[in-house]
Formats: C-alpha cells, structure tokens, sequence
C-alpha cells in the first residue's frame, strides 16, 4: 500500500489554473499599463479531459458558438466540517457543519470545484463531504445514512488530493450507478451511494464512500470493487467497512474497534 501511494503526486492537477489568476498578476498586470506597456497575458493551462465526463460547445442557429449545459443525473451538495481549533472544541457534530453549495451540471459542478482548496491545504480534523441532495444533513442518524455504512480508505500524509478528485468526478460522473441497491424502495431518484468524505487528520488522511443498505453484503463488494477500480487501487489494498449503527455506538467514523478488515481480492 505504501509503495503504490509514494507514486502519486499530491499536487492537484487544477492547482496550476490558479497559480497566476490572483490579485497579485492583477496588481502587475496594473503597473505595467501604467508605465504605458503591455502586460503579459497569463495562459490558462489546458486541463486534462475528464475519464468521467466531459464538456463542449455546441452552435445555435444562428451559427454562433454558445456553451451547453451538461446536467447531471442527481443534484449534489458539498458540505464542510469546521476544524476544531484549541479552546473551541465542538462537541456536536452537526454543529460544525456547514454547507458550501449544490450543484446539478457539469459546469455548475466546475465552478464550485475550482474555488475549493484541495485537502492538502486543510488543517487537521477538517473534513469536506459531498452528499446526494436527499440526504438532509451528511450526519449517520439522516433517514437515508441510518440504515447503511461506509467504506473507508486511510492515506498517508500527501496523496489525498489526486484520489479525493477523482472519487468525487466518479461519484457525480455516475461511475456507481451501476452498483445496484437503494434499499429496495423503488425510488429511482434515490441513488444507493448516499456521498463520500475527506477527513483530515493530523497523521492521515481518510477518505469514506456512504451507502443506503449495509445488510446487502453482495452490494457492499459491488462498492468496494468500484471504488477500487476508478481510484486505480491495487488488490492488496486493505479497505474497511464500517455501519452507521456502529459509529452511533461508539460514535466515532473511523474508530477500528467496530470495523471489519476486508482485503480487496
């Protein structure tokens, strides 16, 4: 496991977009124009296209080039979990939550995505969640997260930031629609993958994927093989579940006294 994580650069592959956007360039570009010169005209870095999804431009009738809107399949809601500073511990959960924004096209989902900072840039126990809009508060007692778990993955310190990006361009890009389940109450609507967090924690970081029925040990594989295969994981990886029932037992996420170690195989 060590030796297929120290492959992967922690550096995101949209960071680039940024590095020259800022107020600084503006204040250059400004001083410049003052002194009667052109100022230099910053490249955006083409981004690698998405193995997930992709945008273009399509023409109206008139012949002009116009933007298409790619909707998704599900609205999708980005949350964030206030870090816990020294002297201002939060002893609820939910209290420290936060909702970010929603999302239901390629390029709503873009616009928001960009002005995120990856989870390199957090500070320990800080936690980004993406959650399906049906899911009311990214909390283990919501009606559709109480009766399900979650698989989860620790990293080593400098690797989350490839493999939360492309876990989250999977799970709203419809690479787990395939797993089947949603608790068996016919609502099409409701996806059986409920979302997926980043914990950031001082030696780790943790990523979960959160589905509807933790009963269904058939599904469960389903989710594990997915999540192994659009993060690209080797078969030796060791991945955990873990039920919502339990970390309300014990109430804690992550804590192994509660958790089945399952090998990929």
């Amino acid at each position: 496991m060590a030796g297929y994580f120290s492959n992967h650069s922690a550096q995101s592959r949209f960071l680039s977009n940024s590095a020259t956007t800022g107020a600084g360039a503006g204040a250059a570009g400004a001083k410049e124009r003052e002194k009667g010169k052109d100022a230099p005209t910053a490249s955006t870095p083409t981004r690698r296209p998405s193995k997930h999804f992709a945008t273009s431009l399509g023409e109206d009738d008139t012949g002009s080039v116009s933007p298409v809107v790619h909707p998704l399949r599900s609205t999708w809601v980005f949350w964030f979990r206030q870090q816990r500073t020294p002297g201002n511990k939060i002893t609820n959960y939910e209290e420290g939550i936060k909702k970010i924004g929603s999302f239901a096209s390629v390029e709503s989902f873009w616009s928001l995505w960009t002005h995120l900072h990856p989870p390199s840039s957090l500070l320990p126990t800080t936690d980004y969640l993406l959650f399906h809009e049906s899911v009311r508060r990214p909390v283990w007692e919501d009606p559709l997260n109480i009766s399900g778990g979650k698989w989860i993955l620790r990293l080593r310190k400098g690797v989350a930031d490839r493999l939360w990006e492309d876990l989250v361009l999977a799970l709203v890009g419809d690479q787990f629609a395939h797993v089947g389940g949603g608790g068996g109450g016919g609502d099409a609507d409701v996806p059986e993958i409920c979302g997926a967090t980043i914990s950031v924690r001082q030696n780790e970081d943790i990523v979960s994927v959160w589905n509807r029925v933790e009963a269904d040990k058939a599904l469960r594989e389903r989710i594990r093989d997915t999540i192994r295969r659009v993060l690209n994981l080797p078969s030796t990886t060791v991945m955990e579940y873990k039920t919502n029932n339990d970390s309300m037992q014990d109430k804690s996420s992550f804590r192994n006294s509660a958790i089945d170690r399952t090998p990929l195989s």
